[in-house]
């Protein structure tokens, strides 16, 4: 079995991206980063490292990340809480049951998928058992 050390992104500019993603997802910084490291990490459940590479994302990412909200915020929360902090919408995948996520992009093009929230999917499985 394996342990997932980082979830790494190539970026321009590792500061601000991981800046972003702290906000996000509520991380923190290590403590030795500093906002001219070409490296910045940000500790969490899954740590997230940040590396400064010269060429630029040219296409869709292979691997993305699923995010939904804490127990209490709904998806479409969530949407307008990340464009607020500089995200944009690439896609929107919801669906009028409630279902779908919305296929986002970080302030450097990465693209990761907002999903329904823990409320949200106990909701539907509750619905389900009523059928």
């Amino acid at each position: 079995m394996i342990e997932i050390h980082y979830v790494t992104f190539d970026c321009a500019q590792p500061y601000e991206l991981a800046t972003f993603w702290r906000d996000a997802a509520g991380l923190e910084f290590h403590p030795a980063t500093g906002e001219e490291d070409d490296e910045v990490l940000l500790l969490g459940p899954i740590n997230l490292l940040f590396i400064k590479v010269p060429e630029g994302k040219s296409v869709k990412n292979r691997v993305h990340v699923d995010v939904t909200g804490s127990d209490d915020s709904t998806r479409d929360q969530e949407v307008e809480r990340l464009l607020g902090l500089g995200a944009t919408v690439q896609a929107d995948r919801r669906k009028p049951d409630g279902g779908g996520w919305v296929t986002m992009l970080d302030p450097e093009g990465n693209e990761f998928c907002v999903c329904q929230g823990k409320a949200e999917l106990e909701a539907v499985k509750a619905g389900a058992g009523q059928a």
